[in-house]
């Protein structure tokens, strides 16, 4: 892998140290202002890796490594860095909190009115909207501020210090409860006649084999009725009341999460403290970016790390158990829609993805693809199946002109900059234009989902692959890195990529800078793995480990240790060799026969002396 993760993130957090830290306080904001998604981003730039990859940590002094203490050393020593971290995370913390006590999850600067204008002409409620990508940052940034706290506080002995830690607890707790309550009002079900213009749309997508349209809804039904079922059960947030729509025959359906809290979501029940449950305005249909920025957060919640650190209560388990139902049905959902049961084409192959709302893009596709990926690895899948996604995520690179060059005339490049608008149903019922959002995260989105799907293919060359296609990806995103000195290592400038996009920025996008970094951790994560494991490479390291053990065998019972004090040194030498090769054979076969080589290598000169001295 040409992504070199530990140098790539030393060189970013040098420029966000740089760019963020000056006279003694945390400067915020970048290319798009401040709000509460940017200013998270702009933390989880440095607390993402600092709690998802052990050899960057900060909360434990005694583990910080040398080249990481050199570039947060402007923020302090090992003690003062992570306390002026969790200052920022305070101030974060307060400053999206307004004067009720309730957690604030606008987005602000990150909308668009339809036209892609600035905002001078939106009605201040419809900035205060509060946002799913808002709602899943703040469970990722909640999660590792408590984690980071919880482990930090273990080399503090000052009472006052002791005291800010609590204290940052319980904001980061609070803001944890609310998005999880607001992640939960998201949530919706959408059932529409099967005649209808979103039936027909589905049926088309799924109906890849020209089947008869009157076949095509009874197996479509038969195959969702297990998740039919379960949504009957969905009895917390938006998704009450679904059992008799859900259960008539002329009706189908699409899950997962809107873009903000559903219209008419009743508020939720709970002992946690999350401050007032404000009414939503989204439509009650899912978005498919959305839905799968809710589902990578949600994941986090029932992590490992996540368990092993007790970071959530009982209360907010209790929760947590209620998102996982919905990402449990929305993850079989969809991948049930793209890989139907079956031969012949996947929905997921015939790219450009379709909406319902039969609108068209190569995002889509790159969405639907990673909850296909995540679906099959809890599925056990094989190689083969996960190849199929790997050559959709090939395709989508060329189609975006990652790696090919852009033509005259051709448009593919808006895919990145300004990048593909969505619509957002709903944001005009206070008045004002129809709020848009603009996704432009399409290269650092597949590189990570191509690693991901590197890192769970068992074939070398199938991964090998996915290696190099990532390297392609890399390339292209180093290439649009911020030139000047002093934000070096951060993003973004498409202009530098793409001749055709003429603007030129100055400050860094947090949005793209973070997506980048969650590039790199996945990256770290895959390199962390255990190196994969041939079968005929550990077969063949197994006949050579066994030649060379018979050999050694051979030497002795010739008296080789009667030969003199060097001899017996080296036959020592040897022995510990085999025993070595013996130990890591299972896991590290090609290792193993290295070192058997090199056994048999001596114990051929040995018989080449003796050949020699007869």
């Amino acid at each position: 892998m040409r992504v070199q993760p530990r140098q790539q993130l030393l060189k970013i957090w040098q420029a966000v140290v740089e760019h963020s830290y000056h006279d003694g306080e945390w400067q915020w904001g970048g290319r798009d202002g401040r709000n509460s998604i940017s200013d998270a981003e702009q933390l989880l730039c440095i607390l993402g890796p600092a709690t998802e990859v052990d050899q960057f940590t900060l909360d434990s002094p005694a583990r910080v490594a040398d080249d990481v203490l050199t570039v947060m050393r402007p923020l302090g020593g090992m003690v003062d860095a992570p306390l002026t971290l969790m200052d920022a995370v305070e101030s974060y913390l307060t400053t999206y909190t307004d004067k009720n006590g309730t957690p604030v999850f606008s987005a602000e600067s990150y909308f668009r009115d339809l036209t892609g204008d600035e905002l001078a002409q939106l009605h201040p409620g419809q900035l205060a909207q509060p946002v799913v990508d808002s709602f899943a940052i703040s469970l990722s940034l909640s999660l590792a501020a408590i984690g980071f706290a919880r482990q930090f506080r273990k080399i503090l002995k000052r009472r006052s210090y002791l005291e800010d830690i609590d204290r940052l607890e319980a904001l980061a707790s609070k803001r944890l409860s609310a998005a999880m309550v607001g992640l939960l009002r998201s949530f919706t079900v959408d059932i529409f006649d099967v005649e209808s213009r979103s039936g027909l749309a589905l049926r088309r997508t799924v109906n890849q084999r020209g089947i008869s349209s009157p076949r095509v809804v009874p197996r479509l039904q038969e195959s969702l009725q297990e998740i039919r079922a379960s949504l009957r059960d969905v009895t917390m947030g938006s998704g009450a009341g679904l059992a008799d729509e859900l259960d008539r025959p002329d009706r189908l359906f699409e899950c997962g999460w809107s873009w903000g809290i559903v219209r008419d979501a009743p508020p939720i029940s709970t002992t946690q403290e999350v401050g007032d449950q404000a009414a939503g305005l989204a439509e009650p249909a899912p978005y498919i970016y959305f839905t799968v920025v809710a589902l990578d957060a949600i994941e986090a919640l029932f992590s490992p790390r996540t368990r092993q650190l007790g970071l959530l209560n009982e209360e907010q388990s209790r929760l947590a158990q209620g998102l996982q139902l919905r990402w449990d049905l929305t993850q079989s959902y969809w991948s049930k829609i793209a890989v139907p049961g079956g031969g012949g084409r996947w929905p997921l192959e015939d790219i450009p993805w379709q909406r319902i709302t039969e609108k068209e893009s190569d995002y889509f596709s790159l969405h639907v693809s990673s909850i296909v990926v995540q679906d099959l690895v809890r599925k056990r899948a094989g190689d083969a199946e996960l190849d199929r996604v790997g050559k959709v995520l090939e395709e989508l690179a060329n189609r975006s002109r990652i790696n090919r060059r852009v033509f005259a005339g051709d448009q593919s490049y808006q895919l990145h900059a300004p990048g593909f608008p969505i619509s957002l149903g709903g944001s005009d019922d206070l008045g004002g234009p129809r709020l848009t959002w603009v996704m432009s995260d399409f290269a650092p989105l597949l590189l990570k989902r191509t690693i991901s799907l590197a890192g769970l293919l068992g074939d070398p060359q199938l991964r090998g692959r996915m290696l190099a296609l990532a390297d392609e990806i890399w390339a292209h995103l180093d290439t649009r890195r911020l030139r000047d000195d002093r934000r070096y290592g951060l993003w973004d400038q498409p202009s530098l990529a793409f001749e055709e996009f003429s603007v030129v920025y100055q400050a860094p996008s947090w949005y793209h800078t973070k997506r980048v970094v969650d590039c790199l951790i996945t990256a770290a994560q895959v390199i962390n793995e255990p190196p994969l494991r041939s079968d005929d490479l550990a077969d063949f390291a197994a006949e050579l480990l066994s030649e060379a053990e018979h050999l050694y065998d051979q030497e002795l019972l010739r008296g080789a240790p009667n030969g003199g004090e060097a001899m017996q040194l080296e036959l020592q030498a040897l022995a510990a060799k085999l025993k070595r090769s013996r130990s890591i054979l299972d896991e590290k076969p090609g290792t193993a026969s290295a070192l058997a080589g090199e056994v048999l290598l001596n114990l051929d000169r040995f018989a080449a002396a003796r050949d020699g001295e007869s």
